[in-house]
C-alpha cells in the first residue's frame, strides 16, 4: 500500500505544521482532481486559520517534492492528484469539464511499442483526450 502524503512529507524531513497536516488529509480524501481553491474551501472548513496562500504554498511544496502531480485540462485551472495513484489516463468532456479516468491495455501496449520503435524505454506518460459526447 502507498504511504500517505503525510508520511511521505515526514520521510523527506519537512516541517509539519497543523495546517500542513490538515491540507495533506484533505488532499488524500479528495475525489477527482481538485484545484487549489477547492482544496482551500475543504481545508478552511476544518480549520478557519488556513489561508488560500497557505494552501498554494503547501501544494507547491507537494508538487516540488514529487508527491502531487499537476494536471492541466484546458480550463485554465491547475488540478492535482497524488503521484502514487495507480496509473490512468484522462478523457476530458469539453462541454462539461467532466474528467473521466480510464486505463486501456491496448493503448498502454501501443505506447510501449512506439517508444521501442523510436529507440526509447518508456519511463512514464500522460495521456489526455479531449472530446464531446456523441449526439
Amino acid at each position: 500500500m502507498n504511504k500517505s502524503i503525510l508520511a511521505r512529507l515526514e520521510a523527506q524531513g519537512l516541517r509539519m505544521t497543523d495546517q500542513r497536516r490538515t491540507i495533506a488529509r484533505v488532499i488524500e480524501s479528495a475525489e477527482g482532481h481538485p484545484d487549489v481553491e477547492e482544496l482551500h474551501a475543504r481545508a478552511n472548513a476544518l480549520d478557519a486559520r488556513i489561508s488560500l496562500a497557505t494552501v498554494y504554498r503547501t501544494v507547491k511544496l507537494l508538487e516540488e517534492t514529487g508527491i502531487l502531480d499537476r494536471l492541466e485540462f484546458g480550463d485554465g485551472r491547475a488540478r492535482f492528484e497524488d503521484s502514487e495513484r495507480a496509473h490512468h489516463d484522462h478523457l476530458i468532456d469539453m462541454d462539461t469539464g467532466e474528467v473521466i479516468e480510464f486505463c486501456d491495455p491496448e493503448i498502454e501496449a501501443l505506447q510501449e511499442k512506439i517508444a521501442r520503435r523510436l529507440g526509447y524505454r518508456l519511463e512514464g506518460h500522460r495521456l489526455e483526450l479531449l472530446g464531446r459526447k456523441l449526439k
